[in-house]
């Protein structure tokens, strides 16, 4: 690239780490073949960043809020993140900024920016990495409390020597991980997207039917409405489901990269709401069915249910399904994930270069480092789990609660209404409450687990 193509492309701390459809005086759009994405592709792109594996641990929050409380929490979660998007779509218009890191720079200067950028980094890199640790664990099996869970190669093929973890996570990585997180724009990822939500619907769909069919048996029960509280202990455990329950709508790092190649970006409001709508049916319907499938023997992680005998026909065939259309699911969230990881990291690097998506070397620099350090640390790092547990908590809610309640109370263009600061304040509680509990529940854990095992 020549100097003064260089120039030209040259991009500042406010400007998108992207190009992006409208901003023509910048970019020749026919450079990168865009047309601007549609209304469709952007829903199924932000749906994807929202619905990860967090899915899978809601029908717990039911089994200890009880149906009613637990509808309520995930109703108010979502009115929330849809405030808190909406106050970065507002002030980021205000302050002429194109991405979530320039508008939290705009406000706080280069040190809010920075941190905000190594929030997105340590949250989106830990997703990543327990991504496919869960890969994993569907693929070829795991080990847990001495029990070993039969992976679906080893199930089907039995034990070979391309189906042990290492290996099956290696191959995923070269053929499924590398293809998707080549491309440079997010609307690329839109039909990848697509099949990440029908997969999630249609685990929502097979549990839903299998509970009904027991139902109508009678072998289960409707579950209660409210938390039982049978004593002192089941009074804190509710506190468990918090983070959870906080944490399962973050995108707030998608949505700068989604709005920026939109052909019409007065949409975006009307694309956040409609993709709320639709993750919030699926939470719903998933917490339902599975605490009423399951009920007492929900697990917090209600895919290891799904790993014996269903008590109806053709079960072990269920299960198998349920499984593959998880992986698959995760394999397809990894790249819209990865693609804001990439972005922040560049940004966070080279704050002044060109855009990555001008740099080839440095795009596939940054992304092939990324993706050794995120295979490396699901195989090789035993304890990672223990540290994301702990900075995953605070950096999650700093994203995406923190610093649009921050943003908005700070107010440097003086648009921020008295609604915005009472929910910013809203907002900041419910992220430091739910920062709080998590850390409070993992530690109670981790100390546990080091007593039992100092006992035995």
């Amino acid at each position: 690239m020549s100097f003064s193509v260089a120039r030209k492309h040259r991009r500042s701390p406010k400007s998108p780490l992207l190009p992006h459809k409208n901003c023509r005086d910048s970019f020749d759009a026919s450079e990168f073949g865009i047309d601007g994405a549609s209304f469709s592709g952007a829903v199924f792109n932000l749906s994807t960043t929202v619905v990860g594996a967090g899915i899978m641990a809601l029908p717990a929050t039911f089994k200890q809020l009880g149906v009613a409380l637990g509808l309520i929490v995930i109703v108010v979660t979502a009115i929330l993140t849809e405030s808190s998007i909406d106050m970065i779509l507002r002030f980021s218009r205000a302050s002429k900024t194109s991405s979530y890191a320039g508008l939290v720079g705009d406000a706080f200067g280069e040190f809010g920016r920075t941190l905000l950028q190594v929030c997105i980094i340590i949250n989106n890199f830990g997703l990543l990495v327990v991504y496919m640790v869960i890969i994993g664990d569907v693929l070829a099996g795991t080990w847990a409390q001495g029990l070993h869970h039969t992976g679906l190669m080893e199930e089907w093929f039995g034990r070979r020597w391309w189906s042990t973890r290492f290996m099956l996570l290696l191959l995923t990585t070269l053929f499924i991980f590398t293809p998707l997180i080549s491309f440079k724009r997010v609307d690329s990822l839109r039909y990848t997207s697509a099949l990440s939500v029908g997969l999630a619907i249609g685990f929502v769909a097979i549990t839903a039917g299998v509970a009904i069919v027991k139902l109508l048996e009678g072998s289960v029960r409707i579950p209660p409405l409210w938390p039982q509280l049978a004593d002192q202990a089941s009074f804190w455990k509710l506190f468990t489901t918090i983070p959870v329950l906080a944490t399962a709508y973050i995108c707030h790092y998608n949505i700068h990269p989604i709005e920026n190649e939109l052909k019409d970006t007065s949409q975006m409001k009307s694309i956040v709401r409609a993709s709320l709508v639709l993750c919030s049916s699926v939470y719903i319907a998933t917490s339902f069915f599975g605490v009423l499938l399951f009920g007492d023997e929900t697990l917090d992680d209600v895919l290891a249910n799904f790993d014996g005998d269903l008590g109806i026909p053709y079960s072990s065939l269920l299960d198998d399904v349920v499984r593959v259309s998880y992986g698959l699911h995760l394999m397809l969230v990894f790249p819209i994930v990865f693609f804001s990881l990439r972005l922040n990291l560049d940004g966070l690097l080279f704050p002044h270069a060109i855009s990555i998506a001008y740099d080839n070397r440095r795009f596939y620099s940054v992304t092939l480092a990324l993706l050794a350090f995120v295979f490396l640390g699901a195989n090789f790092v035993p304890s990672i789990w223990v540290a994301f547990q702990f900075t995953g908590a605070t950096a999650t809610v700093s994203v995406g609660f923190i610093f649009p309640a921050a943003v908005a109370l700070r107010d440097k263009h003086n648009i921020a209404s008295r609604r915005d600061r009472l929910v910013s304040m809203l907002m900041i509680f419910l992220a430091i409450s739910s920062s709080s509990a998590a850390i409070f529940s993992d530690i109670h854990n981790l100390l546990f687990t080091v007593e039992r095992g100092e006992g035995s």
